[in-house]
């Protein structure tokens, strides 16, 4: 199969050429004596984009959030996060399992409100409940479709859990493209939370890394946890390298993806057998239903495949495609033009 069009996630970026070369020129030291000149710049560069007093990289995104939660929660707690976060769905257990937190669900789309969060907050010291210690926001929501959680209503979530002593953190595995689709910084997105996580490995093409960005001694209780989880490694330079060139050259082309995803969610449209908004699709990722007389979603994946298009099921008849910047307008054109034709031709 030749000219694949991959649009399963943006996680399956190759390295450009350029960040090859960046890597192979990378100074490196032994990352866990703190001596890894390309770690420590990574470090100190993504601290200063989210407005944090320090930062710690980590091999992945899923480890990030769960060294979040295990230096932000004691076992028996409980974490509120919103409905199909990657924290509850996508990570193995790993809440109950690494931390021993629970998690209750709340919201709709991705998003949730003050008045939501304070129905679901437990008192500390309950003979029955578990407190509630930690909300996590995630922004932009995966599940929801990429959606941006309104900046407004995390300020109000934050203020109302600091006033009730719960700490804040936001997943922001793409808080990068949140930012190119709102137009504010980093820094301003990441202000109202107590520790932040964002991803180099997702829309910024990085090929693997994850950083925490928090007070100095949050970061100090996550490098312990990292180091627990076997997140600490040695001459990780090489890896930031890459992070650093992400940064420096993919950031700004993440409109690239967003317009990409809006201009293919058009041409699905066109088709009366796919159920897609393109109105929705606000960042680089859209998931759109198969309505009655459409195939299911696993056939229509496996009749992609055969036609050169990967892609992702959802559920039974949901698909999420995602863009990125290994995929230009016109293999997404392609794409949906092979998508449109299989789900009006199969089944007739």
């Amino acid at each position: 199969m030749t000219d694949v069009i991959d649009l399963r996630s943006d996680t399956v970026t190759k390295p450009t050429l350029a960040m090859r070369a960046a890597i192979a020129a990378a100074p490196v030291g032994d990352d866990q004596f703190g001596e890894d000149p390309s770690v420590n710049q990574l470090q100190q560069r993504v601290a200063a984009l989210l407005g944090k007093e320090a930062a710690l990289w980590l091999p992945s995104g899923t480890m990030t959030n769960q060294v979040a939660l295990r230096s932000m929660t004691q076992p028996g707690d409980e974490v509120i996060a919103s409905v199909d976060s990657h924290l509850v769905g996508s990570e193995t257990g790993g809440a109950a399992a690494n931390s021993g937190v629970q998690i209750t669900t709340i919201g709709e789309g991705g998003v949730f409100g003050t008045d939501e969060f304070l129905d679901a907050v437990k008192p500390r010291g309950h003979i029955m409940f578990p407190p509630t210690t930690l909300v996590s926001i995630e922004n932009t929501h995966n599940r929801a479709g990429g959606i941006v959680f309104p900046q407004a209503k995390a300020q109000r979530i934050c203020q109302a859990a600091r006033e009730r002593g719960i700490g804040t953190y936001l997943d922001g595995a793409r808080l990068w493209n949140a930012a190119i689709a709102t137009g504010e910084t980093p820094a301003t997105l990441a202000a109202p939370f107590d520790l932040v996580g964002v991803a180099l490995s997702k829309g910024l093409g990085a090929p693997a890394g994850g950083m925490l960005a928090g007070s100095r001694q949050q970061i100090e209780r996550c490098h312990r946890y990292r180091r627990m989880f076997g997140g600490a490694m040695r001459q990780v330079g090489l890896l930031a390298a890459a992070g650093l060139h992400a940064l420096e050259h993919h950031y700004t082309r993440l409109a690239e993806d967003h317009d990409n995803a809006r201009h293919l969610a058009q041409w699905l449209a066109r088709s009366p057998r796919i159920r897609i908004d393109p109105a929705r699709v606000q960042t680089n990722i859209l998931i759109f239903e198969l309505a009655d007389g459409a195939p299911c979603a696993d056939a229509l994946v496996a009749a992609a495949r055969e036609r050169g298009v990967l892609m992702f099921a959802f559920g039974p008849r949901c698909i999420r495609l995602v863009t990125h910047l290994d995929v230009s307008r016109e293999q997404c054109e392609r794409a949906a033009q092979v998508l449109v034709e299989l789900v009006d031709g199969i089944g007739k």
